[in-house]
C-alpha cells in the first residue's frame, strides 16, 4: 500500500480531501492510497456484504457497512481504517446515534477481500492490526483460492475452502456456506 506523503494526517483532515476518485486509508497519521478493486474482488465483496447485511437487518442485530466506510481506531496519531465488508451491533452504536463522519470504533467483524495484486505478509498484517483494534473476528477472503481464513485472535486462526463457518458469536445464528459464496 503506497503512501502518498510523508506529511502526517487527522482523520479531520483525512475527511476533508476533495474527492479525486480514490480511496484512502490513513494508518499512523500516514496517508495510504488504495487500488481500486479488481471483478473478482467487487463480486465477493459484494456477495459477502449481502449475505451478512440480509441476516443483520432481518434480526435487527445492528449495522452493516460496505467498503470504504471509514472507522477511526486510533488518535494522535490518527489511523482510519476502510474495511471491504463490517458490522457493528445494536448494542455498540447506541453511544454513536446521529454520528457524523469515521465512526471512533472498531467494528464486531470486519472482512478483507485479497486482491491479486495484495501481498500475503501485508494481509495477515492487516488482519492482525484490526484484532489488535479490538475487532472479534476478521475474515480473509480470497477469491483466488476460494477460502476464507477467520482471524479470533492472533493465535486462534481457522482456514475455510468448504463447509460452513459459523459466526454465531459475532452475528447470532448466522453460518456462511463457504463454497456457495465463490460460485
Amino acid at each position: 500500500m503506497p503512501h502518498i506523503t510523508d506529511q502526517l494526517f487527522t482523520a479531520e483532515q483525512l475527511a476533508a480531501l476533495p474527492d479525486d476518485g480514490k480511496r484512502y486509508e490513513l494508518v499512523d497519521g500516514v496517508l495510504h492510497m488504495m487500488s481500486p478493486a479488481g471483478r473478482d474482488h467487487g463480486r465477493i465483496a459484494g456477495r459477502l456484504f449481502l449475505r451478512i447485511a440480509n441476516h443483520v437487518e432481518r434480526n435487527q442485530l445492528g449495522e452493516t457497512y460496505a467498503a470504504e466506510t471509514g472507522f477511526l481506531l486510533q488518535r494522535n496519531p490518527d489511523t482510519v481504517r476502510a474495511p471491504d465488508v463490517s458490522f457493528v451491533s445494536v448494542e455498540r452504536l447506541r453511544d454513536f446515534a446521529g454520528h457524523g463522519g469515521f465512526l471512533p470504533l472498531a467494528p464486531d467483524l470486519v472482512a478483507e477481500v485479497v486482491s491479486a495484486t495484495d501481498r500475503s505478509k501485508e494481509v495477515e498484517s492487516k488482519a492482525l492490526a484490526w484484532l489488535s483494534a479490538g475487532v472479534r473476528v476478521v475474515l480473509v477472503v480470497d477469491p483466488q483460492t476460494a477460502s476464507i481464513r477467520a482471524y479470533r485472535s492472533a493465535t486462534q486462526v481457522k482456514d475455510y475452502s468448504d463447509g460452513l463457518l459459523d459466526l454465531s458469536d459475532v452475528l447470532p445464528g448466522f453460518q456462511l456456506d463457504v463454497v456457495e459464496l465463490f460460485t
